[in-house]
């Protein structure tokens, strides 16, 4: 048996155990990752509109024949390809087989390299299918996202991109970054943008919970598992179940809590406080934290197999001072959201206030900056503490042309990136200058035309 060498599975479904043998291995020589079932039902459950892989199927078995099993296949996804298999020439069958949405009709007595074909061919449909899926997706994320994660600087053109990626992946993952970053806001977008779009999104701060609260939050419990549990309840690992669980402040979990989460991650299964039954569940777990995790399993804080196990993927939010030409644009947004939802006409941020909060650190990141621009909507004082004068009404009074112009030159040469894709000569000529003093403008504000190229 060669090892695969195709990404995604070949189902073989016959009631025969010699001609799933035979089949299976005819796949396997070829490079394809085969497993045979006499059970239809077991492989139609594992089918889903992400399956990477054909379905080959005898058209006579005894139960369930095989119209009917590629009923229920399409039922799942009508453009997974569904190969009738059949011992006997049968025109009415192969058409009515045809008719349904099945790929082609197969004799066994064919030429085995015609069967061989057939299957190549509708491999490669399904990863097609699949790749254009994902393409549209990310298409339009990308206009969504820009109002979810927003920001102009190369930092945040890169993690919209990266999110907009690993959505389309189904893999644990990691996001680090500092208090008020936006994790959550990540975390949903992952969601949001992902095939499990429809599903669940289950978030939990393992920093708001004690130990044995968060056990049963995350775990539930049977009735009676103790006192005062009078009922059965679902935890939210459970209830996440064909969509996503968020676990924000993972660093703060019990250890013990850590070894029953490896758990669940390695075999995708659960056992409720108080009962022995395994309950299989299909999530995508993303855990946040605002330490560096690698840190903490070095230091022995955190499980060192837990945090490879989470850490397939991992995204990195860079906090509000590593990206400062993005706060009066932020501010803003903030400001206009702050007006509708406070039915306060919109009024424009003055260029004064915008280049003052600029000059700030903001500790409390995106969030502080939004609490201002909610209390600059009010008319409030600002609760910012900082030794720079933070009045609102102040700083609006004041200005500094060259931090201004510069500001604006930055913004301006972004957007002609964007448009352009990166291409310099493009951006030059749209900006009317020349290509040599457009790369010494991208140097100087960190601008990288690979940031805006199309992958």
């Amino acid at each position: 048996m060669s090892s695969a060498v195709h990404d995604g599975q070949i189902i073989v479904i016959d009631d025969e155990e010699i001609v799933r043998e035979s089949m299976m291995q005819t796949l396997q020589l070829e490079g394809y990752d085969a497993i045979a079932f006499e059970n239809p039902l077991a492989a139609i459950a594992e089918c889903s509109k992400s399956w990477r892989g054909v379905i080959i199927c005898d058209v006579r078995m005894h139960g369930m024949d095989g119209l009917e099993v590629l009923q229920q296949v399409l039922d799942i996804d009508p453009e997974i390809p569904v190969i009738m298999f059949s011992g006997h020439s049968d025109i009415a069958i192969a058409i009515q087989a045809i008719r349904m949405g099945a790929y082609d009709f197969l004799e066994k007595t064919d030429d085995p390299q015609h069967h061989l074909n057939t299957v190549q061919r509708a491999w490669k449909k399904r990863q097609l299918v699949l790749e254009n899926r994902a393409l549209r997706q990310v298409i339009q994320g990308q206009h969504e996202i820009d109002n979810r994660l927003v920001g102009q600087t190369a930092s945040m053109l890169r993690l919209r991109q990266t999110v907009l990626q690993l959505a389309q992946v189904d893999v644990d993952l990691i996001i680090n970054g500092a208090t008020g970053t936006g994790k959550e806001v990540v975390a949903q977008c992952l969601h949001d943008f992902s095939p499990r779009a429809k599903k669940a999104f289950v978030a939990l701060n393992c920093g708001a919970l004690t130990e044995s609260l968060i056990e049963s939050e995350l775990f539930g419990h049977e009735a009676g598992a103790f006192t005062g549990a009078q009922k059965k309840r679902i935890g939210k690992i459970e209830y996440a179940s064909g969509g996503t669980l968020f676990l924000d402040e993972i660093e703060s979990m019990p250890a013990s809590l850590q070894v029953r989460l490896l758990r669940v991650l390695q075999e995708r299964t659960l056992q409720r406080l108080g009962g022995n039954a395994d309950i299989d569940v299909d999530i995508r777990v993303i855990a946040a934290s605002k330490i560096d995790l690698r840190d903490a399993a070095d230091q022995g804080t955190f499980r060192e197999d837990l945090y490879y196990r989470l850490n397939v993927a991992r995204i990195d939010i860079p906090s509000l001072d590593q990206r400062k030409a993005d706060i009066p644009v932020l501010f803003s947004y903030f400001a206009e959201q702050a007006n509708q939802r406070f039915a306060r006409e919109s009024q424009a941020v003055p260029a004064p206030l915008l280049r003052q909060l600029s000059m700030q650190s903001w500790p409390g990141n995106v969030r502080e900056l939004r609490n201002a621009a909610e209390r600059w909507v009010l008319g409030l004082p600002s609760a910012h503490e900082s030794s720079v004068d933070t009045d609102f009404n102040q700083a609006t009074k004041e200005g500094n042309l060259d931090e201004l112009l510069a500001s604006y030159e930055e913004g301006v040469i972004l957007a002609a990136l964007k448009a352009n894709k990166g291409h310099v000569e493009l951006t030059a000529q749209a900006l009317d200058i020349p290509r040599k003093k457009l790369y010494l403008r991208m140097k100087k504000y960190g601008l990288d035309r690979s940031d805006f190229t199309a992958d």
